[in-house]
């Protein structure tokens, strides 16, 4: 069984996701509301937002040991075929708000990430040849870790590939209010369906923020 899925973004104006100054105080207070089992990200998603802060702490003996929590807080759940995280997995499982982070991985993915991985007690799954599976991962998350509700914030290339394949319940955007234009990455730019969508929720923040909430209609017709 699929758990519920959340694309959940903050976009300019005009759908960009990037070349603005994102509030993260509205981003997160909104998917904090949705009270979500896990997260799903890609690595390249990571690896940015660790890049912006510096330099990457060393490890040290604890972050090679699960860590203990509260066990409402949602895990972490990383796409890392190629291995991209190498050295630097201990900053997000320090990430107080996180419960644990668990690595979806392929049969390509190098041995020497694995044994990284093995060392450092991360549950890791391989799920897929080439590419991860991404039907047959959101199935095993679901069994083995109960994950009922699972939000993405994602870029578009996870967000994309997730709508593609009908994967996506629904969708949640933190408008910002600004226009990036020429500099646009756009959120929906390589969605190859017709997809419907329900308003479900919208709401007026203060600074002129909008928050939009649609559930997905899919046509049938598209996935033939």
């Amino acid at each position: 069984m699929l758990p519920k899925i959340i694309l959940h973004n903050s976009i300019s104006l005009d759908g960009s996701l990037t070349n603005f100054n994102v509030n993260m105080e509205f981003h997160y207070q909104i998917a904090g509301n949705f009270n979500p089992d896990a997260h799903l990200i890609g690595s390249n998603t990571i690896k940015t937002g660790i890049e912006l802060y510096g330099n990457s702490p060393p490890e040290e003996k604890k972050d090679f040991v699960k860590p203990i929590r509260d066990k409402k807080l949602p895990f972490w759940i990383i796409i890392d075929t190629k291995g991209s995280l190498h050295g630097l997995l201990h900053e997000v499982r320090r990430f107080d708000f996180c419960k644990d982070v668990i690595i979806l991985i392929s049969r390509e993915t190098p041995e020497k990430y694995i044994d990284y991985l093995k060392k450092r007690n991360y549950d890791f799954h391989i799920v897929g040849e080439d590419h991860v599976d991404l039907k047959k991962s959101l199935e095993l998350v679901s069994k083995k870790y109960n994950v009922k509700t699972l939000l993405t914030d994602c870029g578009s290339i996870l967000g994309n590939l997730l709508l593609n394949q009908g994967l996506i319940n629904e969708i949640s955007l933190l408008v910002h209010p600004i226009i990036v234009g020429d500099k646009s990455y756009y959120i929906f730019d390589n969605v190859n369906k017709d997809l419907q969508l329900k308003l479900i929720k919208k709401e007026i923040l203060s600074d002129n923020y909008v928050w939009l909430y649609y559930k997905v209609n899919y046509n049938k017709k598209s996935f033939r």
